[in-house]
């Protein structure tokens, strides 16, 4: 318990909150700037299983960002690279790595193991094939983005508030290699790990209901109240206590 006595000071932590974590399995679904540092939180914490899906390999241009992956680590599967790190941090985290792209048939199986999912992927038609699926399966979900010094984040609990169709609808315009700084990815990756060690513990209150905006340029945060839609095609038949 040595190496997790500083969290475990924290009021309502303790011992059970930590063996929380350690009996607890997250699915990470991209390992680039978010992946990357949502996960390293994660096993620094104590989380006792990580699902790692990518089916990437490292380029020298993912290094600005991407801190799991070193310069002679371009080459390799992003999933392998990351699971050699995270061990020599918590040789006794359990990581899966999946070199798979994610789809409907893989991330059934996949989400149904996990307790919280976290995207660390760059693009909308996977966020909303995540999004779906953790719906259907009632499964919570934290979502995360970045474009330049721009971040958002919001938390998905199916029946409990607005899944991801509701918040945005239609898909935001995409850009092919959008900029991006790597503290940007940092910071919203560790956002996302604060998020479910919330909810894995059940301390704090997560991000439901609210898209919390990061501007790094001026330095501000800004949250944006999001309600669920009762038209939406993925959640509204579900239960909602908002």
């Amino acid at each position: 318990m040595e190496r997790f006595i500083r969290q475990m000071a924290i009021s309502g932590f303790g011992r059970e909150g930590q063996q929380r974590l350690e009996q607890s399995c997250v699915l990470v679904v991209g390992m680039g700037g978010l992946g990357c540092s949502a996960s390293l939180y994660l096993a620094a914490a104590g989380v006792g299983e990580l699902i790692l899906m990518d089916s990437q390999t490292v380029e020298l241009s993912n290094l600005n960002r991407q801190i799991l992956h070193w310069e002679g680590d371009v080459g390799r599967f992003k999933v392998e690279s990351a699971i050699e790190k995270l061990l020599s941090l918590n040789p006794r985290l359990k990581v899966e790595g999946i070199k798979e792209e994610a789809n409907a048939r893989n991330l059934q199986e996949l989400v149904g193991r996990a307790d919280v999912v976290v995207d660390g992927t760059d693009n909308y038609a996977t966020r909303y094939l995540l999004n779906e699926v953790c719906v259907r399966l009632g499964k919570p979900f934290i979502h995360g983005a970045v474009e330049g010094f721009l971040g958002q984040i919001t938390t998905i609990l199916p029946g409990k508030g607005p899944c991801l169709r509701c918040i945005f609808p239609h898909p935001p315009p995409e850009k092919e290699g959008p900029p991006v700084l790597g503290a940007t990815a940092g910071m919203v990756g560790c956002l996302e790990a604060m998020e479910t060690i919330k909810l894995l513990t059940g301390l704090g209150e997560p991000l439901v209901g609210r898209l919390l905006i990061f501007d790094g340029k001026g330095m501000h945060f800004e949250e944006v109240r999001v309600r669920r839609r009762a038209d939406c095609p993925v959640c509204s038949s579900r239960c909602d206590s908002d």
